[in-house]
C-alpha cells in the first residue's frame, strides 16, 4: 500500500482519478477517509505519515499566523478564490513542508552539531 506522500503525488498527477477534481476540500476528505481505512485494517503510520498528519496543521497555522479549530483545508481557501487554486497551494505548501524536514535531517542538524561542538 502507498504511503500517504506517494498518494499524493498520484493525486496532484491524476486529481480526477482519484478525487474527481482538482479540490482542496475533496482531497482533505480523501485524506482523512486514507487514515481512517489505513487505521480500520490495522496499517501502522510511516515516519512520514506520522509527521505529515501530526505536524502539517500545526506547522501551516504558524506558517500563516492563524490559530483555528478549522482543518488546513480551510486555512488554505482563506487566501485562495477557489477551490482549483486551493488545490495548487496545498502542493506548494506541501512542498515547503517536506523541505522543512529535509532541513531539519540535513543542515539544520549539522548547524546544530556545530554549535554544541563549538560550545564544548
Amino acid at each position: 500500500m502507498s504511503g500517504v506522500y506517494e498518494i499524493l503525488a498520484k493525486i496532484q498527477a491524476k486529481p480526477g482519478m482519484y478525487i474527481g477534481r482538482p479540490s482542496v476540500s475533496d482531497l482533505f476528505m480523501f485524506l482523512v477517509g486514507y487514515e481512517c481505512s489505513r487505521s480500520e485494517l490495522g496499517i501502522e503510520n510511516t515516519e512520514e505519515e506520522e509527521d505529515f498528519y501530526g505536524e502539517f496543521q500545526p506547522w501551516l497555522q504558524k506558517k500563516l499566523g492563524i490559530t483555528t479549530v478549522s482543518s488546513w483545508a480551510k486555512m488554505i481557501m482563506l487566501y485562495c478564490h477557489d477551490e482549483k487554486a486551493g488545490f495548487e497551494k496545498f502542493f506548494n505548501l506541501l512542498d515547503e513542508f517536506k523541505k522543512r524536514n529535509q532541513d531539519l535531517d540535513g543542515h539544520g542538524v549539522n548547524s546544530i552539531n556545530e554549535s554544541k561542538a563549538i560550545a564544548i
